[in-house]
């Protein structure tokens, strides 16, 4: 247990003692002021009734103090007190408050024995500089927006939501109750990973699936705000010409985003890092459920402090942490797995291809899209394998879901290369997701299957993205420092017939006189339900998203109009 000993009772203390009341571990208090003495003492406080800057007095303490805090008004007192504090426990942690108008004499003399000096004047400029600083300002702008909102608000996540984007709506309406809204957490899509049920369920969260085809429920909400996203009808099912009140994202954009309140910060790991920021600064006390979603949300988007992280992110958690149920948290990260996840994963290894370091696998069709990202993390454990994309059908859409080891493959700009102009994709660089509708796909007269159709458009996409980009993003793959560009594009090449030639708009040379060359845009090849096999199935929900719409690691592949990056694996 934490023990600590406090010299001194001025308000300074009082404040620090009621600040740490949660936390209070193993506590004793030496003060002369008898009335304080009997306060602490009805709170179950040790006080001893003492001079503190007698030597003799600590010594005979019965305790062993890791830190010690000397915090009365008098700058002389705390100056004697920290001098004996030091030579009876020369190794603890020792903070020292100057207290009002010392001299700079009693000043050095503070900080020659103490590890950490305080004075008043420095808690007035922390305090005066966490208020008008950027962070500061952006708060009180929140505060502002929130307080002008008329009525019912509406709090977005995007589509098929991860922990973080729903721990972040979560968050974020409890700053809006504060500031009188009604509040509702609303998404698109369904929350189908095993984790993200056990999460939403186990930690009650109260959240409204939203029915794309019933615009008219939208009416009954007088704002609107976005987490985890940035912008209405992407990777939403919003309409696109809704209007924006807030946004709270910790992805990238990559066009201007418009909203009365904007917080767009890709500096930290998780969205939900913001918004503990901003609990902090409005000195609101985290529920438990929040502070325990919280930090699932960072753990899932940041890959369990291993991605893109942050020292806000570690902060963040560690503020999180106290009042966050470890219990719930473990069961959280312990769900059942769906017999049909270990069925994809079983297909997706069984119809692994293998170019290079990159590995490539069709699932066929599936009803479960979570299971793609789950298949793409597995299989990235086979030795030699650096990235990894597994691709699968629901329902006339083909999904994928990319992953990489390290950051030699920038994947979400692979795949928007590869399937932007014929789809929706994007992530990050070690995760990202793509999304294609099957009416887009056009090809010519051949007796080929749907099947074949769609993996040889899928993975020879896919690898000539990567070749594209051999130079930037696989030049370490294989730790050569004489890395040879045409080698890997040779050794990625797909091995197939002269005649299985697939054309697209972005495939034909420039100044082409091929008049069979084949438009993907013009030329649409609708394929009707019954075709035969159909192709395999995506991803997370989320994973292939847009401009960086973290969908957390978990149940998110699923891709937008313009897909934001996709974050939202399951681990």
């Amino acid at each position: 247990m934490l023990s600590r000993l406090v010299l001194g009772l001025g308000p300074t203390a009082a404040d620090l003692l009621d600040a740490i009341s949660d936390d209070r571990g193993d506590l004793t208090v030496v003060t002369q002021d008898e009335h304080r003495a009997e306060t602490l003492r009805a709170d179950g406080i040790n006080v001893l009734e003492a001079d503190q800057t007698d030597p003799s007095v600590l010594a005979d303490l019965d305790v062993h103090p890791e830190s010690v805090i000397v915090a009365s008004e008098d700058p002389e007192r705390n100056a004697d007190a920290a001098t004996a504090a030091r030579d009876c426990f020369p190794d603890v942690f020792l903070l020292a408050y100057a207290g009002r108008g010392a001299t700079a004499d009693q000043r050095d003399r503070l900080d020659s024995v103490a590890d950490r000096l305080v004075t008043p004047e420095s808690v007035v400029t922390d305090y005066v500089t966490q208020s008008v600083g950027d962070e500061g300002t952006r708060a009180r702008q929140l505060h502002q927006v929130l307080r002008d909102i008329d009525d019912h608000l509406a709090v977005v996540t995007h589509d098929n939501p991860d922990p973080d984007a729903i721990a972040s709506a979560v968050a974020l309406g409890a700053l809006a109750e504060r500031a009188d809204c009604e509040v509702t957490i609303c998404y698109y899509g369904e929350i189908s990973h095993q984790e993200n049920r056990a999460f939403v369920n186990l930690l009650e969260f109260d959240l409204r699936n939203l029915d794309a085809d019933s615009p008219d429920e939208l009416d009954a909400f007088d704002a609107f705000a976005l987490v985890d996203h940035s912008r209405a009808g992407v990777n939403d099912q919003l309409p696109p010409e809704t209007p924006i009140d807030i946004v709270i994202d910790h992805h990238p954009p990559r066009v201007p985003i418009e909203a009365r309140f904007v917080d767009l910060r890709s500096g930290v790991g998780a969205t939900s890092t913001l918004l503990v920021d901003y609990l902090q600064r409005f000195n609101i006390d985290i529920p438990t459920t929040i502070a325990t979603g919280l930090l699932f949300g960072i753990q899932v988007d940041t890959k369990d402090f291993r991605r893109e992280v942050a020292a806000a992110d570690f902060e963040a958690a560690a503020h999180l942490v106290t009042n966050a149920d470890m219990a719930t948290l473990q069961r959280i990260e312990d769900p059942s797995v769906s017999p049909e996840t270990l069925s994809v994963i079983g297909r997706a290894i069984a119809n692994r291809e293998q170019e290079g370091s990159v590995l490539l696998t069709g699932v066929g069709e599936i009803s479960d899209r979570d299971a793609l990202a789950q298949a793409a993390d597995r299989l990235l454990d086979l030795e030699g394998v650096q990235a990894t994309m597994v691709y699968g059908v629901v329902d006339g859409t083909i999904y994928a879901s990319a992953r990489a080891r390290g950051a030699d493959i920038d994947l979400g700009e692979a795949l928007r290369d590869a399937f932007g102009q014929i789809g929706s994709a994007g992530g990050h660089a070690d995760m990202a997701g793509a999304q294609i509708d099957l009416g887009m796909i056009t090809v010519d007269d051949r007796e080929e299957s749907l099947e074949e159709i769609v993996r040889s458009i899928v993975s020879d996409r896919f690898l000539d993205a990567i070749q594209s980009r051999s130079h930037r993003l696989l030049g370490r793959v294989y730790a050569r420092s004489d890395y040879d560009v045409a080698a890997f594009t040779e050794s990625t090449a797909l091995r197939r017939d002269s005649g299985d030639t697939i054309t697209t708009a972005g495939d034909t040379p420039a100044g082409s006189s091929d008049d069979t060359a084949t438009d993907w845009n013009s030329d649409v090849l609708f394929l009707e339900d019954g075709d035969e096999d159909g192709g395999d199935e995506p991803e997370q929900a989320d994973d292939a998203a847009e401009p960086p719409d973290d969908e957390s690691e978990q149940a998110d592949d699923t891709p937008e109009t313009l897909v934001e990056p996709d974050d939202s694996e399951p681990s």
